[in-house]
């Protein structure tokens, strides 16, 4: 990009940045500037002066998403030493010595390649045996997706981090990542110079975004196999000077630190609280997390709403009573208790949510994990049924440790659409997310379903809860009443 400026446009980025002096926000200004200038027609802007474009309304990205924006820093540091002599043990290097070099490094990759393929050959070979019959082995085994079921659920837990596509999964929700990658870039003041703890670290991806905010030490903790991929990662980017890669529990994992001023992870399950890794983590805040220090992200939020969605009621229960003329009932067991993690519609949500449950994290405790909320919600519109409900969460990334929005404040603050670098919403009402909805359908055998009308208000209540043979799963239990109407109910829902 730098050399296209300037041969295709006289444009040269970096001079202009030397020449003007400026810091990183400054550069941060020119690049919006000029990026405003050009979509306003102005081919080649004019800057005399660092005045021109002083204004802070250009610390606002013009270009959403804009990678440039991201590099700054890097692109200066790569720039300014592009024209020195490279350095051997402090002495400049001869053109002969940079070949050779440059020879030896080109065999090295060759042979880590190898090694990588050598490395899974084998484990395809190990796979083979495991899963193949003892009277009839088999070459033709393939790897298998999914991890081998366990007798103890903590290890399947593990387990299941261990194959690459959870993680792919979870790197490509772009609202997820995004919203890490751009409070940790934003507020790289908050990172620089300062220790962090990446808590179920999976390929690293926090950990790399902290090094890039200039992080002085990163601390990348998993139990699961994917801490190997993630110690190539960090070594192929060059980083190992900075992030360290501890496989264990962090209950169990002894960190070569006394305290760290941040804590990063992506804990957040299915209706926020399934899998149960948030006691991982306020126990390493309250072991390791310094007085004052930041929780990455702060705050969370559950949320309730009513549904009113015959198609899927149609699709999903119905159905199966009559399939080609035949009745297939049998199918629908767990129908009406397993919560059903799908994307729920805004149009089928008949009333506004009721945010029902705050988690503080700096304060929360373990033990408030478990709880019986009541909530009130009002229709939005005439209904022949109510379907189900539908839970989801709202993620907060605050800078400061001390900063809080409680209840409804926060979605007057944030708007209808809790969206953007310091927010997240996996509801109806954000873009989709890899944790969508949990849904959960009202057996209207038991509670048949009575039309409703606008403005018809619905009191209940949600009781969180851990399965006794899984504390990993999670036991929602809902109840409700319609206010003026016979309408009511209370089921109780299985995630696992």
């Amino acid at each position: 990009m730098l050399q296209h400026c300037k041969a295709k446009h006289d444009f040269d980025l970096l001079e202009i940045v030397k020449d003007l002096g400026l810091d990183f926000y400054g550069m941060i200004k020119l690049v919006n500037f000029i990026r405003s200038q050009v979509g306003d027609g102005i081919a080649k802007p004019e800057i005399n002066s660092k005045e021109v474009f002083s204004d802070d309304k250009f610390l606002q990205p013009i270009l959403e998403d804009d990678a440039l924006l991201f590099c700054l820093d890097e692109i200066t540091i790569d720039e300014s030493s592009r024209d020195e002599p490279p350095i051997l043990n402090g002495e400049s290097i001869t053109h002969d010595q940079s070949t050779k070099i440059q020879t030896l490094e080109a065999e090295l990759s060759t042979l880590k390649s190898q090694f990588a393929d050598y490395r899974l050959a084998v484990e395809k070979t190990l796979d083979d045996r495991w899963n193949a019959p003892t009277t009839h082995p088999s070459s033709s085994t393939s790897i298998p997706e999914n991890p081998r079921p366990s007798k103890d659920p903590d290890a399947f837990y593990f387990e299941s981090y261990a194959y690459n596509t959870i993680h792919q999964t979870m790197l490509q929700d772009s609202v997820r990542t995004d919203a890490y990658r751009d409070f940790i870039y934003t507020n790289k003041h908050l990172f620089a110079g300062k220790t962090v703890l990446d808590l179920g670290c999976g390929t690293g991806i926090l950990s790399l975004f902290c090094f890039r905010a200039g992080a002085a030490r990163v601390l990348a903790v998993d139990n699961s196999d994917i801490i190997d991929r993630a110690r190539a990662i960090v070594h192929a980017n060059g980083v190992g000077g900075v992030v360290s890669c501890l496989r264990g529990r962090i209950e169990e994992v002894v960190l070569p630190v006394q305290k760290v001023d941040v804590i990063v992870s992506e804990w957040m399950g299915y209706c926020l609280l399934y899998e149960a890794m948030l006691d991982s983590v306020l126990w390493a805040r309250d072991r390791y997390l310094k007085d004052g220090g930041l929780m990455v992200p702060s705050q969370c939020t559950l949320r309730v709403a009513p549904v009113a969605d015959p198609e899927w009621v149609g699709a999903n229960v119905t159905f199966w009573r009559d399939v080609y003329g035949f009745e297939m009932g049998e199918m629908m067991e767990g129908v009406h208790e397993d919560v059903v993690v799908r994307r729920v519609e805004p149009e089928v949500v008949v009333g506004r949510s009721q945010a029902f449950k705050l988690l503080e994290l700096r304060t929360i405790r373990k033990e408030d994990l478990t709880f019986m909320e009541n909530f009130e919600v009002e229709l939005d519109r005439d209904i022949d049924a109510l379907d189900g409900w539908a839970i989801w969460f709202d993620t907060f990334f605050l800078t400061s440790p001390y900063e809080a929005i409680d209840g409804e404040a926060r979605a007057e603050k944030w708007g209808s659409r809790v969206d953007g670098s310091n927010a997240f919403t996996t509801g109806p009402d954000g873009r989709e997310t890899h944790w969508q909805s949990g849904f959960m359908a009202i057996d209207h055998v038991r509670s048949p379903g009575q039309p409703l009308q606008k403005g018809q208000k619905i009191n209940g209540s949600v009781e969180y809860r851990r399965r006794k043979d899984n504390e990993r799963e999670l036991e929602i239990e809902m109840a409700w009443e319609a206010v003026g109407s016979s309408e009511k109910g209370s089921q109780c829902f299985i995630m696992r």
